[in-house]
């Protein structure tokens, strides 16, 4: 059975869809950059162990990454789930869990990189937003992608009920996309490309505002 180790920084609503799926894997430790996590006392009532390697305690990004991979590898996981992780990580950390490092971003990616994407979609009007399931590269959200949930943009949205809409599919997708790796139904494999075993599914096709 896998091991998983997922990074936190907030409430953890993420990690706890993961720890609600009843996943074929052992989640080995949850670890945070904040002592005050909310997402900590979650994974602490599921009996799970946490860690806190706080991100101030250390002068630079490449120490912190280092104490960070140390307090991961004692846990010898097979996956690293970042769940809300508000950290970026060094391109040597993320090299170093390479086809093992797995985030969840809310937007369609490659639309929408980096922070504020529901604000950015409404602002551009698009029609179908959503969420991505991606490996971890140096290229900041730019990662050979595992799965992704659109939704419609409804006219009267605001960023926080867009935000609302697409946590609900981050919900559902992220918990999948673990499943997956954890059966060895998905992989990196060595073009960088996601590789996968399983028979796909036929699907419906989102369009919005709706035909007539």
């Amino acid at each position: 059975m896998k091991r998983i180790v997922i990074l936190i920084s907030g409430r953890g609503s993420n990690m706890q869809a993961l720890l609600e799926a009843k996943l074929p894997c052992q989640i080995a430790a949850v670890i945070s950059n904040r002592a005050d996590a909310q997402g900590l006392e979650i994974a602490k009532a599921h009996g799970i162990a946490t860690a806190v390697i706080p991100h101030k305690d250390y002068a630079d990004r490449i120490s912190f990454d280092a104490a960070l991979a140390a307090e991961i590898d004692r846990h010898a996981p097979d996956v690293v789930v970042l769940a809300g992780f508000m950290r970026i990580l060094g391109d040597g950390f993320v090299e170093r869990y390479r086809g093992k490092l797995i985030n969840i971003h809310p937007s369609l990616l490659p639309a929408y990189p980096g922070i504020a994407t529901h604000e950015r979609a409404l602002q551009d009007g698009v029609k179908i937003h959503g969420c991505t399931v991606h490996f971890v590269t140096p290229t900041l959200d730019h990662g050979p992608i595992i799965i992704q949930a659109a939704v419609p943009v409804m006219r009267e949205d605001t960023p926080q009920t867009l935000a609302a809409r697409v946590l609900r599919e981050e919900h559902r997708v992220y918990p999948q996309a673990i499943r997956w790796l954890c059966l060895n139904q998905v992989w990196l494999d060595g073009t960088c490309r996601v590789a996968s075993n399983r028979l796909e599914q036929p699907g419906s096709s989102l369009v919005s505002p709706g035909l007539e």
